[in-house]
């Protein structure tokens, strides 16, 4: 749950920073902005992957650049469910959303507390021994 608020602050930092760059997004107050930012992060993780799915074909064969153009769609997506959030146009929602795209990840990464993942565990093959002192080596050898 705290991540999704930290998550949910930074999309609502960026947002309102891209409400300041391009010159074809406005919201009328706060609430707006808050709200867009929770329809953009539901459209995003729910509506998003159907979408990429589908158009998968297509993607491949741009080499990636259509999901540019379905990230300007959710975009442009959110603004029709949100009463005080307006993108004029799908160019303003593109460069809105690439630039919304960086902000928060750059963001997300500065802010969301670091997992951290033990790979010493899986390196215990004949070269590397564990560091853990609880656990039993064996070894097949036979005594004569």
């Amino acid at each position: 749950m705290r991540n999704f608020i930290i998550k949910w602050v930074v999309n609502i930092f960026a947002l309102f920073m891209i409400i300041h760059i391009v010159a074809g997004v406005k919201a009328d107050s706060w609430g707006a902005i808050v709200v867009a930012a929770l329809i953009l992060g539901l459209l995003n993780a729910f509506v998003r992957p159907f979408i990429i799915l589908f158009t998968l074909p297509f993607t491949i064969l741009t080499l990636g650049f259509f999901t540019l153009m379905i990230n300007a769609f959710i975009f442009y997506l959110a603004s029709k469910f949100v009463k005080g959030f307006e993108v004029i146009d799908f160019w303003s929602a593109f460069w809105a959303a690439l630039l919304f795209s960086i902000i928060s990840s750059i963001l997300n990464l500065l802010l969301t507390p670091k997992v951290t993942i033990r790979t010493d565990a899986f390196r215990c093959g004949p070269y590397r021994a564990p560091k853990d002192d609880n656990v039993i080596d064996v070894e097949g050898k036979v005594e004569k």
